[in-house]
């Protein structure tokens, strides 16, 4: 055999050896795609029923039905739906709370006040001008003090995935406007049950008046009371500019909203569907808290337009407020505990310096 011959045929040889080699390279390839494909079509379908006790004007229901919702429908082709159920259709809160516990309900968005009868810590809240801003706010929900707080639920049976809210609470009245404590003595200010909120509102002068807020439309009308205490977008919800022309900002108490799931559902979750409901409602409660304050802006527009007057407090007037109820931080300590309050102190040092 000629050397070029031989040549020809090593050549030849070491071919057909990459061919094959190629060819077996292939197959656990094709193998791995058809096996993630039928993971995919075998994964189970999931109907994430979310409740909520307020309307659909609330800023955590807009963001969710906005964002979360078609989201999460389109990152599973439909393979997880969201159905939302706003106005109490599952319940108030403390109903829809006990539906998330017991694993009858997947998901809510409720206000932190009926979480402090399981968890009393969240009573921080209820604290008068504990953030001078809706970004003071963001950063202590979003830091140690919102993940302490998250931690405390995972206990009771829920997973708190994000933060949102429904704004500052601010006071009217038909009777005067409202820049100084002096202002609010001897008014009737409908308040919460809350204790917390009915001990300020005493050392404010008031006379603190608890009832359902589907009541207070005709007590204002009727003059029953005199005033009342709400974030704006309840205060244009229920219209009750139209019966009380004094909107002073106060903004004395931030009021947090949460998007709660029940612990016993979401565990039972492949961890890709966990990360990816995790990781949208995270963006669900950003755009919940833009929608709440765009809304307060629009919101005080038309009810100024109304012929309503907004009074807008400096912060010299808020403080003289601060002042007054500084004693319901003792009140709160007693709840919660005087190492939280140190801890939140200590946090909202940190943000505001």
């Amino acid at each position: 055999m000629t050397r070029k011959a031989l040549m020809f045929l090593v050549i030849l040889g070491i071919a057909g050896l990459l061919l094959t080699g190629c060819l077996k390279t292939e197959e656990p390839v094709q193998q791995v795609q058809s096996s993630e494909a039928e993971q995919d079509s075998n994964a189970p379908e999931i109907v994430i029923k979310i409740g909520f006790g307020g309307p659909e004007t609330l800023p955590n229901y807009r963001a969710i039905k906005e964002l979360f919702k078609p989201e999460i429908e389109s990152k599973t082709n439909g393979r997880i739906k969201v159905e939302l159920y706003p106005s109490s259709q599952l319940g108030d809160d403390v109903k829809l709370i006990e539906s998330l516990r017991s694993g009858t309900l997947e998901a809510a968005g409720p206000t932190t006040a009926p979480l402090v009868g399981m968890a009393p810590e969240f009573a921080v809240f209820d604290i008068p001008f504990l953030f001078e801003s809706g970004e003071v706010a963001d950063q202590i929900l979003d830091g140690e003090i919102g993940s302490k707080l998250n931690k405390l639920l995972e206990s009771k049976g829920l997973y708190n995935l994000a933060w949102t809210e429904m704004g500052f609470r601010h006071v009217t009245n038909s009777v005067h406007p409202i820049t100084s404590p002096s202002d609010i003595k001897g008014l009737k200010i409908r308040t919460m049950e809350n204790p917390i909120h009915l001990e300020a509102w005493r050392l404010l002068g008031a006379n603190p008046t608890p009832m359902p807020v589907s009541e207070v439309f005709t007590a204002l009308q009727q003059h029953a009371i005199d005033g009342q205490e709400n974030p704006v977008v309840a205060i244009y919800g229920w219209k009750f500019y139209e019966v009380n022309n004094y909107i002073s900002l106060t903004g004395h108490v931030y009021s947090p909203l949460t998007f709660l799931y029940s612990k016993k559902l979401f565990d039972s979750y492949s961890p890709d569907d966990q990360k990816l409901i995790r990781e949208v409602a995270l963006k669900t409660g950003i755009r919940g808290r833009e929608i709440a304050r765009a809304d307060e802006s629009s919101y005080l527009e038309e009810i100024k337009e109304a012929g309503a007057t907004i009074v807008e407090l400096t912060a010299a007037q808020k403080q003289a407020f601060q002042e007054v109820t500084q004693p319901v931080w003792d009140s709160v300590a007693e709840k919660v505990g005087d190492e939280l309050i140190e801890e939140l102190k200590m946090a909202l040092a940190k943000v505001t310096r």
